[in-house]
């Protein structure tokens, strides 16, 4: 299989040569494309000094911060261009251990979507605030009531795609953020009748930098799960 990691980053730069660094030895025959919004901490530049010894870190720079869903898109985009055959999807801030990475491929030679679950054997989250835990853990309850996704953790964002799945999906009508386009994706996924399959990870939280998570964001996901549900009954999707 050819594989790509994707991550996108905005003011990673105390994050993201270390998580090069476990990828690779986690995975060595795989490709790592960073999609960077012209973060001001430098990002995108440590990148590039990377890839100066490394020919399997890929780059793209945008013009500035245009959000989580359509960098990954971006990203999505850019693997099939070229060519690979599983793109995982993976958060810059090592909330997500790439020691998973090779328990997802050898999944997806069944399945067509690997979910990097935090629910599907109880909770495992580490270092979150009680609040962070409750919003994310309730959230998935609501999305799985409301839209019938038979999915206990449909906001995680560590996650390997079969190629096939993401050329099913109209990748520049997708908008959505954080919470939201992680559910819109898995969504999208399972009403097009790919096989979707939750493994156990344990997600700690970041130790350094700053979360992107907003009321924006938050809210976001809250009117993204009845849209999604209203749009399959009228047959927009």
């Amino acid at each position: 299989m050819k594989v790509v990691i994707v991550s996108p980053t905005y003011n990673e730069i105390e994050n993201v040569a270390d998580l090069i660094l476990q990828v690779h030895s986690t995975t060595p025959e795989s490709d790592i494309l960073i999609v960077d919004d012209n973060s001001p901490d430098g990002t995108h530049k440590l990148v590039r000094e990377l890839m100066k010894t490394d020919p399997q870190l890929h780059l793209i720079v945008r013009a500035g911060k245009m959000g989580l869903g359509t960098a990954y898109c971006e990203g999505f985009k850019w693997a099939l261009k070229n060519g690979y055959d599983r793109v995982i999807q993976i958060d810059a801030d090592l909330s997500h251990n790439p020691v998973e990475i090779p328990v997802m491929l050898e999944e997806s030679k069944t399945f067509d979507v690997i979910i990097g679950s935090r629910y599907i054997k109880g909770v495992n989250v580490a270092n979150w605030p009680l609040r962070r835990l409750m919003l994310s853990y309730f959230a998935n309850i609501y999305s799985r009531i409301i839209t019938g996704l038979p999915v206990k953790d449909s906001t995680g964002g560590f996650k390997c795609f079969n190629s096939k799945v993401l050329e099913a999906i109209e990748l520049d009508k997708i908008k959505s953020e954080g919470y939201a386009f992680q559910i819109e994706m898995n969504y999208l996924s399972w009403i097009k009748k790919f096989k979707i399959k939750e493994i156990p990870i344990v997600f700690v939280d970041r130790t350094v930098g700053k979360s992107k998570m907003s009321k924006k964001i938050i809210y976001e996901a809250i009117w993204m799960v009845p849209k999604l549900k209203l749009k399959r009954i009228l047959g927009l999707i």
